[in-house]
């Protein structure tokens, strides 16, 4: 008997070992201010992009089956949808973006009872939005897609889509809330799988209900949120039991006046720089509408490529924005610069790639979404991707000092870099597109030009205001 006790002690000591051994390996949390910067950056922020790639999958699985099914209407009525719930869904994206800088800040400087109290204020506070955006929404759809300028021939097959989408807006601010608050521990992995299981489910819903059961332009909009709920329960729940948040109560948490402050200042001015962006967008996409159906659908398709195309400079840039604050709380400043450096030569390196590629096979990318027959809307879409390709490392260093700018707890400037961009894009596309020898070319030239300028504005804050902003000793 003594001899079967000791081997059942020794077996049980052995299979806690194993776990132990297992969850170093594949650490969930992790701190972004130890080891080599330019890895620990880029295996970080490579789920994100992967996972952000899912996610447009799922705009770009409907566009794909509605352009090749249910034709050039359907697809320009996703368009137009599109544009607005990127612009609704950004105000509650930036308020996630902007807790987690504060999640990331406080992770790194190890303040585990602020973070708790930080965690609980942020939910309460961006659901209620949530819920204060939704409803007016749904309630005032007739005046947006006026004013939005969509043609009478499809705004009830736009109606029908955009409704049912609405209706899916909490499941988006699920997903996007406790993907941040991973995201800021150093955990970028788990969102990308629950993403994936998603995004798999979306495209065999997709083709169930528009091409089996007919549904139309109705039924993509379903897949998409019924995909997006799944992906965004399984998230909740995960980080719910992993983090063990449920051991988290209200009466143990002591109000903190000063947090609250620190948390409405990040998080209000991300969503304003993000629905800033987006709104300039929206402005643009109601100018691009005034020019018919043709141009519409070429616009709707090359902006999803474009989506792709600069997507993961966009993340990379969000990667680094948790990996400066973390180690802001941590006091790296040396770090810190070192990360600046990195970042941006990585950027401009996958931005030349990703221009070549735009650039040499723009009609083909075209003919992903639209049949080779309609040969105008292929042009169309084909020169506005060659004009914004050749820019590309312009946006992916906009996007860096969006990061930069956040992780140094300094979002306001963020939404000036916007303000300037997206308003130079919004002032020159509409001065300049209702002149005959312009027409569309001014919108498409128009939106480069906006990122050269904002990419001089943040160039020039921060040589001028290095020291003060980084805190250097």
């Amino acid at each position: 008997m003594p001899h079967v006790k000791c081997y059942l002690l020794l077996t049980k000591c052995k299979f806690k070992l194993s776990i132990c051994n297992y969850k170093r390996r594949i650490p969930l949390e992790k701190k972004l201010i130890h080891g080599p910067i330019t890895k620990s950056i880029l295996l970080f922020s490579a789920p994100i992009i992967l996972g952000n790639l899912l996610q447009q999958l799922y705009n770009v699985v409907d566009t794909l089956i509605v352009g090749r099914f249910l034709g050039a209407d359907a697809l320009a009525a996703v368009g137009s949808s599109f544009t607005l719930m990127v612009f609704l869904t950004s105000v509650i994206l930036g308020l996630c973006m902007g807790s987690g800088i504060s999640f990331s800040i406080l992770y790194g400087a190890g303040n585990t009872q602020r973070l708790h109290a930080c965690f609980l204020l942020s939910f309460i506070m961006i659901g209620l939005i949530t819920i204060l955006i939704n409803l007016p929404a749904l309630l005032l759809l007739d005046p947006i897609m006026t004013l939005l300028h969509i043609p009478v021939s499809i705004r009830p097959e736009t109606r029908s889509y955009l409704q049912v989408i609405l209706y899916g807006l909490f499941f988006t601010f699920l997903y996007n809330y406790f993907s941040s608050l991973l995201r800021a521990l150093g955990n970028s992995l788990v969102p990308l799988l629950f993403l994936a299981l998603s995004a798999l489910m979306n495209i065999a819903l997709d083709l169930l209900f528009v091409i089996s059961f007919g549904m139309g332009i109705a039924g993509a909009a379903w897949a998409t949120i019924i995909s997006q709920a799944f992906s965004a329960l399984l998230l909740a729940v995960y980080t719910i039991r992993r983090l063990s948040l449920h051991r988290i109560r209200p009466k143990t948490l002591h109000f903190d006046r000063l947090l609250l402050k620190e948390l409405l200042q990040y998080s209000l001015l991300t969503s304003v720089q993000q629905s800033v962006m987006n709104f300039g967008i929206l402005m643009v996409q109601g100018l691009v509408n005034s020019f018919g159906v043709t141009v519409m659908a070429a616009f709707a398709a090359a902006v999803k490529i474009d989506s792709f195309a600069y997507m993961p400079v966009q993340d990379f840039g969000n990667g680094f924005s948790t990996f400066i604050a973390q180690n802001l709380g941590a006091g790296k400043t040396d770090r810190i610069q070192k990360g600046i450096r990195s970042a941006f030569l990585c950027s401009f390196l996958f931005c030349l790639f990703i221009s070549a590629v735009v650039l040499l096979f723009a009609e083909r990318l075209m003919l992903i979404f639209i049949r080779p027959e309609e040969l105008e809307i292929i042009t169309i879409g084909a020169g506005y991707l060659r004009i914004e390709g050749a820019c590309y490392f312009a946006i992916g260093f906009l996007f860096l000092f969006y990061g930069l700018y956040r992780g140094l707890g300094r979002p306001g400037i963020s939404v000036v870099l916007t303000v300037i961009s997206l308003g130079t894009r919004v002032l020159l596309s509409y001065m300049l597109a209702p002149i005959p020898a312009f027409g569309t070319s001014a919108i498409w030239w128009s939106i480069p030009i906006g990122w050269f300028l904002a990419d001089a504005a943040g160039v020039l804050f921060f040589f001028f205001n290095k020291k003060k902003i980084i805190k250097i000793q």
